[in-house]
Order: structure tokens, then sequence, then C-alpha cells
């Protein structure tokens, strides 16, 4: 019988851009703008700056040629070399596909704001397209293989999430991502399906991530483990692609995977003919914040509004706010002392108390509501402790399929305002249109990139199956940083 990575290689390698339907290219189409727009409105962030600069120092822009007999040794002749190379979105320079990837998935990452897919393991599947970007720009492909590559990572990413948990086992989600950024990866670099398998072995057996990266209060690391992980899942491509073998078989193994990592476990099939494709079942986020919270964001927003409308101040009116959740929301983001006093932009968007209060509070949920100042307000933190979190059995048989959260505010006088929200805007079964994502980019965008350039990027990307070779579209990014990190 074959493994699973002889299986996952295999779907990979067969898998065409004909074989996509409409809808599955059009929402590839709306990840990429939302994912650029995130990179764009991340780029002065300060972990963004840091993987930037690491970049930079192995920029490649021009290489000299190799002498002929070092080209067998490095792996590239010199022309190879120098077109083997990346872009760092928002500026000119090239560096190695495998830093791109890193560079850019940090910005992709960072403000927390790029989709979501939640299952028995939660993910943030476009955290995959950093390494698509940089490998498609780095081997010349078309818009095309870029939509392939992004469905395929897509597809294994989410499959895998609804195969195990790796979160309960306490290992962090972008695990899985070492083996869905390595197939896309794999895929634009044509490599064959005995290579594939071998860098699926080199990308998995490497790339294990605890998940105290999401645990206590969080770190900068937050926003780049994924983007790590597209680092080393390109890597891992780069040296089988060369030759070089891998660890087999990862997954069902003696000390694989499973045994390991995640457990026994099947995957049932992948997008195609008979079944529809996992991006159809992601999620865009509608606030900067993680996704558990957004219906709580959103049913706070809508209460504020009658509660305001009545004549109460959010700010001495208040007596408590009760949110009931479901198990995973409550985990991940409602438990803890660090979520009722946030100190790192990092933790206040992974906390729920803070979310709802500042909604309430402020009355919007954008950027600047996790701005440095705003998170240590004295105000919004007498508000924050205020909040009582439980869990509900009912909410919790509702999900992942539903994301409900319901808040019940008691004013001073006894007065009780509730509101239930169950599909957040961006979910599946409340999208996002598409002038709510090109407006959600623009905004993102702003002060960074010019009006003229947004429309010309937004353009290109509307129509990327039409583009060529994937090296037109970056000079569009750039915000004016040239040469520099």
């Amino acid at each position: 019988m074959k493994n699973i990575a002889q299986k996952l290689a295999e779907y990979s390698h067969a898998l065409k851009y004909k074989d996509l339907p409409d809808d599955v290219i059009h929402e590839v189409k709306r990840r990429v703008i939302d994912s650029l727009g995130c990179a764009i409105g991340a780029f002065d962030s300060e972990p963004v700056k840091i993987a930037r600069q690491i970049a930079q120092n192995a920029a490649t822009p021009h290489p000299a040629p190799l002498p002929q007999r070092e080209r067998g040794l490095r792996g590239f002749s010199g022309r190879e070399r120098g077109e083997r190379a990346a872009t760092i979105f928002g500026t000119d320079i090239k560096t190695l596909p495998d830093l791109a990837a890193f560079a850019n998935g940090v910005a992709i990452r960072y403000l927390d704001y790029n989709d979501t897919y939640l299952s028995k393991e939660p993910a943030h599947p476009s955290d995959n397209i950093s390494a698509c970007l940089a490998v498609a720009e780095a081997f010349n492909k078309s818009g095309r293989d870029l939509i392939t590559a992004i469905a395929l990572a897509y597809e294994v990413q989410c499959r895998l999430c609804d195969a195990a948990s790796l979160r309960q086992r306490g290992w962090d989600h972008v695990t899985y991502g070492a083996f869905s950024s390595t197939l896309a990866a794999a895929k634009l670099m044509n490599l064959n399906i005995e290579k594939t398998v071998h860098a699926l072995g080199l990308a998995g057996v490497a790339n294990i991530a605890l998940r105290q990266t999401r645990v206590g209060e969080l770190s900068m690391w937050k926003g780049c483990a994924f983007a790590n992980t597209a680092r080393n899942a390109v890597f891992a491509v780069m040296l089988a692609k060369n030759g070089m073998t891998g660890p087999a078989p990862i997954f069902e193994g003696e000390k694989g995977f499973m045994k390991l990592v995640s457990g026994s476990f099947e995957l049932e099939g992948f997008g195609g003919k008979k079944r529809p494709f996992k991006i159809l079942d992601t999620y865009i986020k509608f606030y900067p914040a993680e996704y558990h919270s957004q219906s709580a964001i959103q049913a706070a927003l809508q209460l504020r509004k009658k509660i305001v409308a009545q004549g109460f101040s959010l700010a001495r009116d208040i007596k408590s706010i009760e949110i009931k959740t479901f198990n995973a929301a409550y985990e991940i983001i409602g438990s803890g002392p660090e979520r009722w006093n946030p100190k790192t932009r990092e933790t206040a968007d992974h906390s729920l108390p803070y979310c709802v209060a500042v909604a309430l509070m402020d009355g919007e949920v954008g950027l600047k509501q996790f701005a440095e100042r705003r998170i240590k307000s004295p105000g919004l933190h007498r508000l924050i402790q205020k909040v009582g979190i439980v869990r509900d059995r009912e909410l919790n048989r509702q999900y992942p399929e539903a994301m409900p959260n319901l808040i019940r505010i008691i004013t001073k006088d006894d007065r009780q305002f509730s509101n239930k929200v169950t599909y957040p805007k961006g979910h599946p079964k409340n999208p996002m249109t598409d002038k709510e994502v090109e407006e959600k980019f623009k905004t993102l965008a702003k002060g960074l990139v010019s009006a003229r350039d947004v429309d010309k990027i937004l353009s290109i990307l509307w129509t990327l199956e039409e583009l060529k070779n994937l090296r037109k579209l970056f000079p569009t990014l750039s915000t004016g940083e040239r040469g520099k990190g």
C-alpha cells in the first residue's frame, strides 16, 4: 500500500490548473489580494523589519557567474543563481527564495489579519502564500502555476487539520505547514514524485513546532512561526531538487510523525471532481484579531450601538460583561491571566476580553486598537476586568461549523443587553464581497502605496491567471523602500 507521503506527492503531481473550478480560482485571487494587503499593512512593524533585514543580508541581485568547475558543487549555474531570486515585499531587494518566503511570510501573518481555517486543528492557510510567491517568482512561473500551487497548499493543510489535532498534543498548527508549503514549492519547482516524497521527509522531520508559541504572554514569534516553516519547506525542496534524500516513511515510520506528533489518522481524499476544494471552507478576517473572537467583536459592536443610544456610558455605567463561548475560544483566547492584562499586541489580538472591551469602548476594531498606547490605556483595562468568560455546552456543539459567541452586558442599574453572532462577517456562510476585500486591501495600503498603484495591483491580481510571468507583479508592490530594510 502507498504511504501518505506518496499519496500526497501523487496528488500534487497530478493536479493541474484545468482541474480547478472557477469559484476556486476566484477564491485564490481573493486570498492573494487579502494576504498582500496584510503584508503591506504590516510593513513598518518591528518583526517585519527584523525579518526583512535578515533576508536583505543574503540579497543577491546580480551574482557573479560561477566557474564551470564549481557549478556542480552549488547546484545552480551562475546564471541560474541570478534568476533564482525572489523579491522582498515592498522593496526592490531580491534574496534567496527561502529567505523571501520567511520575510514575506512574517509580513502576511504579523497583523493576525490573514485568513483562517478551523477544524480539529486551526490554521491560517494563507501562510503558505509567501512560499508560493517566492518560488513562483524565482522559477519564472505563471499566474496559473501560482494559483494551482496555492489551491494545493490550502487543500493539503486543511485536510491535515481535519484529520488530527496537534494543539491537543502540545504541538503548534504550523507543523502541518511543513507539508503543505513543501508540496506547493515542489510543484512550482517541477519535482517528480520521488523527489517530492524526499522533500516531504526533509521538511517533516525537522519542523515540529511547540505550542508554547501561543501560550501565556505572546511574543513576536507568534507571527513568525509559520514563516519559518515556509522558509524551511522551500529549503527542503531545494535540497531534494538537487538530490538530497529524506527520511521515510515520514508519517507512518517507527519514530515518525504519527507515532510522536499527531497520532494515527487517515486522509480521505482531496479536492477534485468528487470533492470540493477546501479553500472554499476557509474564512477571511473582517477584524485584525484571532478568528474565534470575530463573532464576539461583531456582537459587541452591535450591542454598543444599542447601549449608547439609550444614554449609557461604556466607561462609567457597565457593571459586568459576560461572554458565553465554545471550548476552543475559551482555551485559546479566553483563559489565563494574560488575557485580562495584555502587554503586547500579540497577546491583545489573542485576548477575548481585550477584543470585546476595546470594541465596546472604541466602537471599532482596526489596527489602531492594537497599538501599544491603546493596549496600555488604564480606562480600557478597567473595562477588561469586568469581563467574565464561561464555556457554553450548546455553543460548543455548533463549533467548528459555526463560530457562536453570546455577550450579555449588565449596567449598574441592572439593565441587561445581550446579543449573539453565529457566523461573523467573512465566514463562508456570511462572506465578504469582492468589494469588501478590495476595501480591506486599500485601507491596509493607505499611506504606504499610492492610490494609483493600488488600483494597478488590484487590476493585476484580479486577472492573475493571465499573467505569464510572476516577476511582472513585484515592481507594483513597492512601498518606495529601495535597497533598504
